[in-house]
């Protein structure tokens, strides 16, 4: 070890034997990986820092619940993989720096990527994930068919480390490649190839991967892990959080273009989260992380608050009373730091007043968004009509009806905000 950096010669980070690594069954056998003196890796030490990192694949058949693939249908869709990643070569220019972090929930189930570049549309290539299966950050001269191919192998069973040592085996470009790989177990798995641009590195702990090329020193990666175990709040906050840390330490040395993040989340009710949870991207702004996390309060405020809204019913569904409670403080959470913040626009805070209203959940805090709202956009009918639903789901009759009677006024023939004055009457 020199410097904090451990090294190490074997540039797949794996043993060459790795015939009994690997589930029986697969039409798999003694595959090679990295034959003969390999190129160095470079990690940041774990010395001092509480991280762990996990390079050996001896046998993990046994003990570990690893999956063995029996299926002639899953070993065909192993075979086509690691059929197609030995044809591969470099897929990007070799100067494409990129600093990332994946990630593991074991609480929510939830895996995610954030990555940050100074290159156009970083999120387009690099994070990629599925629920139940695992995430991959596949960057530096970044070979974009290891997402879809890593995911194939381990939805097969594989583990994290498995998976990465299958992508580099027949990889001829794997000097220049970067790849962090978490299961949906909380293994993790990371590779920095020799021939990545200074600097590089990764740093791999439990359920987690995070690396950069081309960043400013080694505190960029250190950053985003020690930020993202300290921080609190949802997954995708904490993703963010991780990034900022990464740029506020340096970043990408050549500057800032594009940041992605990317969550998934089981769910059998709207499978579309198993693959698009949180789905963000920017393509091109002189800020990237920073418009990041401004969409993504968007986001939290209207889709990502629904999706907790859905999450709740279904724990309360099967009596997991806590689960449901962690889904709705997540909400007032949201409820309470959008109103925080203060640079929420009027359609995030009628969007948080209003889902909050028709739940019946946090009425006070959603009468503050409501009104605030209402200032920003005072001759909006919508809005005035979200302030009096909130009114009188508060027992405030009264109020809500002149609320109303200020809506009518503004669209007098709305056949809706009549029913709503019937209702209010009524009621």
């Amino acid at each position: 070890m020199r410097n904090g950096v451990s090294e190490r010669a074997n540039g797949c980070g794996s043993s060459s034997r790795l015939d009994s690594a690997y589930p029986r069954g697969s039409g798999l056998s003694c595959i090679a990986v990295c034959g003969g003196k390999s190129p160095q890796r470079r990690a940041l030490s774990n010395s001092g820092e509480g991280f762990l990192r996990t390079n050996s694949v001896d046998a993990v058949t046994r003990g570990a619940g690893l999956v063995h693939v029996r299926s002639c249908v899953a070993a065909a869709a192993v075979m086509v993989a690691l059929a197609a990643v030995a044809c591969t070569t470099a897929y990007a220019d070799a100067g494409s720096g990129t600093f990332s972090i994946v990630a593991f929930d074991p609480e929510t189930q939830e895996l995610g990527v954030a990555v940050q570049s100074r290159a156009f549309s970083v999120g387009a290539g690099v994070p990629w994930a599925e629920a139940g299966v695992g995430a991959i950050a596949t960057q530096a001269n970044t070979n974009e068919s290891f997402g879809p191919r890593g995911l194939a192998l381990l939805h097969a069973g594989y583990t994290a480390q498995q998976t990465l040592d299958l992508l580099l085996s027949n990889d001829t470009g794997r000097d220049r490649r970067q790849l962090g790989i978490v299961d949906a177990r909380g293994g993790a798995a990371t590779h920095t190839g020799e021939a990545c641009l200074d600097w590089a590195g990764h740093i791999t702990d439990a359920g987690l991967s995070a690396q950069g090329n081309i960043l400013a020193g080694a505190d960029v990666v250190s950053e985003m892990v020690r930020v993202y175990r300290s921080s609190g709040g949802e997954m995708a906050e904490r993703l963010l959080a991780a990034l900022h840390a990464a740029q506020a330490a340096g970043g990408d040395k050549r500057g800032r273009q594009s940041a992605a993040l990317l969550v998934v989340r089981p769910s059998d009710a709207y499978p579309e989260y198993r693959t698009r949870y949180v789905e963000l991207r920017i393509e091109d702004h002189p800020s990237p992380i920073e418009e990041l996390e401004r969409v993504f309060r968007i986001h939290q405020a209207s889709d990502l608050l629904r999706a907790h809204l859905r999450y709740a019913a279904h724990f309360d569904s099967l009596g997991n009373m806590e689960a449901a409670l962690r889904e709705r403080q997540r909400i007032r959470e949201t409820l309470q730091g959008t109103v925080a913040r203060g640079d929420a626009n009027a359609s995030t805070l009628n969007a948080l007043a209003w889902s909050c209203a028709t739940a019946n959940l946090y009425l006070q805090e959603a009468l503050e968004a409501a009104r605030r709202a209402v200032e920003l956009e005072p001759e909006d009918s919508g809005i005035l009509d979200t302030l009096a639903e909130v009114l009188f789901r508060l027992d405030r009759k009264t109020e809500a009806l002149d609320v109303i009677e200020r809506a009518l006024k503004i669209d007098p023939g709305d056949a809706y905000l009549q029913r709503q004055r019937r209702r209010f009457r009524d009621g």
